[in-house]
């Protein structure tokens, strides 16, 4: 199973909707056949596993790293491909959420008489799929938060200059976050101050491989409709969306000629695009995962309202003083009691600067 996650990681950058999957297939103890779900509407894992292994498939094992979808989708039901193939074990890390299959795929296998299992290094799978999981069991995408910080925690001098907090190697590292994100997301206050490419600017070679590379959606969040259609969040290629609460044709039109897709999205109280209404639309167009990258009110924003899985801060070794910019605009925040508690995930050396993850603590249930 470790390896079959080992190749379902390798489609990190090319599945999306889909989530990633790996398939090992055993034949008394001899590994036979492997495959990987490389891009969606292209076969999925379990069917490149079983043309590896050939005739070998009979009476063998399998190991896959979600349940075995049982539905006729873009391909055709990967349990009714087990079943042909003559296993007789199928293993499944964990199980598909999804509601067309959702357990049917596990139960197929067995009423065709071959043994079923699953939980078999379920939390290293779901890991994998955690955007896929999270839209599927919560209706809304793996919300990611990309920062970068000077050692005194400061993101921008009082001008508002950021260029360049972090360093080349830094830099480079985000490519990557951007490369396995479904959307990334902004507000229009950052890129009226920088007007940010927010695309990834990787070869294939750099991304396993992949070809084409896949540009992940660039999304504004721009409640009264400020962003000029100049803007290169605008002009470079690739999909790109404004969600706006303000209602008229004639002042989206600009974007729509320059090729933007402009939608309505609900407030918060207090006039600014409520975040969760806005994950919940993007959960709707199949966004798995999102990275958002923005100013200091958004991101504060998230994770005031609980939005935020994870945080990803490039921590730099130097000090910008205290008149600098804070990393999070966090209301409400007064007592020791009312901290926000995180976990540490991952803390590692990249080029000059420090890359720290880190998640929101889950608190234990209280009766």
């Amino acid at each position: 199973m470790a390896e079959a996650i080992r190749l379902a990681a390798r489609g990190r950058y090319s599945t999306h909707p889909n989530p990633n999957v790996g398939c090992v297939i055993v034949q008394q103890g001899e590994i036979v056949g492997r495959g990987w779900h490389q891009r969606a509407g292209e076969p999925h894992a379990e069917v490149y596993a079983l043309r590896e292994a050939g005739a070998r498939a009979r009476g063998a094992d399998v190991y896959v790293t979600l349940e075995p979808c049982s539905h006729r989708g873009r391909t055709p039901p990967c349990a009714d491909a087990l079943i042909a193939a003559g296993v007789k074990r199928v293993l499944a890390a964990s199980l598909d959420p999804n509601p067309e299959v959702a357990g049917r795929g596990l139960q197929r296998l067995r009423e065709a008489g071959i043994a079923v299992e699953s939980g078999l290094l379920a939390t290293q799978a779901e890991q994998l799929n955690s955007g896929y999981l999270s839209r599927r069991r919560r209706g809304r995408p793996w919300v990611r938060l990309k920062l970068a910080a000077s050692l005194d925690v400061r993101t921008a001098m009082a001008s508002g200059e950021s260029r360049w907090i972090s360093a080349a190697a830094a830099r480079q590292d985000v490519q990557h976050l951007r490369a396995r994100s479904s959307a990334i997301v902004t507000g229009v206050g950052t890129v009226l101050a920088d007007n940010p490419s927010m695309n990834v600017r990787l070869d294939a070679g750099q991304l396993n491989g992949v070809e084409p590379v896949r540009q992940p959606l660039r999304v504004v969040l721009d409640s009264q409709l400020r962003l000029p259609a100049s803007a290169n969040f605008v002009t470079l290629p690739g999909g790109k969306l404004v969600l706006t609460a303000r209602d008229d044709q004639a002042a989206w039109r600009p974007l729509l000629a320059a090729g933007a897709e402009v939608a309505l999205a609900p407030c918060a109280a207090n006039g600014r695009l409520d975040p969760l209404a806005v994950l919940e639309l993007l959960a709707e167009r199949e966004i798995n995962d999102v990275l958002l990258e923005c100013g200091a009110t958004l991101a504060g924003a998230f994770v005031g309202c609980g939005l935020v899985d994870e945080l990803v801060l490039y921590l730099a070794p130097h000090l910008m003083g205290d008149t600098a910019r804070g990393l999070l605009i966090l209301p409400g925040l007064e007592q020791m009691s009312d901290r926000i508690e995180l976990e540490w995930l991952d803390i590692r050396q990249v080029g000059e600067d420090l890359r720290i993850t880190v998640r929101p603590k889950i608190r234990p249930a209280t009766d």
